[in-house]
């Protein structure tokens, strides 16, 4: 029971350090390719299905919304990748069956930690819906109409900043509870406290290393999305076993 609970020693990385992942884990995909780009394509896939189901009920505001949402669940979809950068770092090649079907992702910790991005996730629509009710009172059903009053008009522009802003803060506090919690639950018998309070000193003991990591993350997904989320594809499998590479530079087990 000591061992479980024993609290990991973070590392210092120096803050050209998230370069480094990304290569690692561009290298790491090299390595399972047809697995991690099948992992890319499926959740590709479920994305662009989702944002058409919304486009076609006319819900174009929620397509922004749970969109930009995205970062607080992708870190619990990618586990799947972290299992298949240990099993590189192991030596092993990792199949696409083991990839979706993680045994160590069963386990009442992980599943806190879920239960944790959801709720942020679903609270962070809520203020979204709030913070668009509060700028408008015409509800824009067509993309044409929402683009044309989040671009074009001075609510729009107060609706955005807003919610760039609050999203951000949230986004920001979400991303110091996870960015190590979720690969280390994969990794030992760690508990949620322990991983998620190493993750927060991981990041104020590194804040130019993580916040930089944090950027190219954003930039990354920013490309996805102007792809038309195709980028997905080859984007999130390799941000995943990126993620994996900074998990174990930062935290020594």
């Amino acid at each position: 029971m000591e061992s479980t609970l024993r609290a990991p020693v973070v590392n210092e990385v120096d803050i050209t350090a998230p370069f480094r992942w990304l290569a690692s884990g561009w290298s790491d995909m090299q390595k399972a390719l047809w697995p991690s780009l099948a992992y890319g394509l499926a959740l590709t896939v479920v994305s662009i299905a989702g944002t058409a189901m919304f486009i076609a009920s006319n819900a174009s505001f929620w397509v922004l919304a749970l969109s930009c949402g995205f970062v607080f669940i992708a870190p619990m979809l990618a586990m799947g990748l972290y299992e298949a950068g240990r099993e590189i770092e192991r030596g092993e090649t990792p199949t696409l069956a083991r990839m979706i079907f993680v045994r160590q992702a069963v386990r009442q910790d992980v599943v806190y930690l879920g239960l944790a991005l959801l709720m942020i996730y679903l609270l962070w629509g809520r203020i979204a819906q709030i913070v668009y009710g509060l700028s408008t009172y015409a509800f824009h059903r067509s993309v044409e109409e929402f683009v044309t009053f989040a671009l074009f008009t001075a609510e729009g522009w107060t609706m955005l900043a807003t919610g760039t802003i609050i999203g951000g803060a949230i986004a920001f506090f979400t991303y110091c509870l996870v960015v190590v919690s979720a690969p280390m639950l994969l990794d030992g018998e760690t508990n949620v406290w322990s991983a998620t309070v190493t993750s927060f000193q991981a990041v104020a003991k590194n804040p130019g290393a993580m916040l930089l990591w944090a950027l190219l993350i954003v930039a990354l997904l920013l490309v996805a999305a102007a792809t038309a989320l195709l980028g997905l594809i080859v984007i999130f499998p390799w941000l995943g076993l990126a993620s994996w590479r900074a998990y174990r530079d930062l935290v020594r087990t």
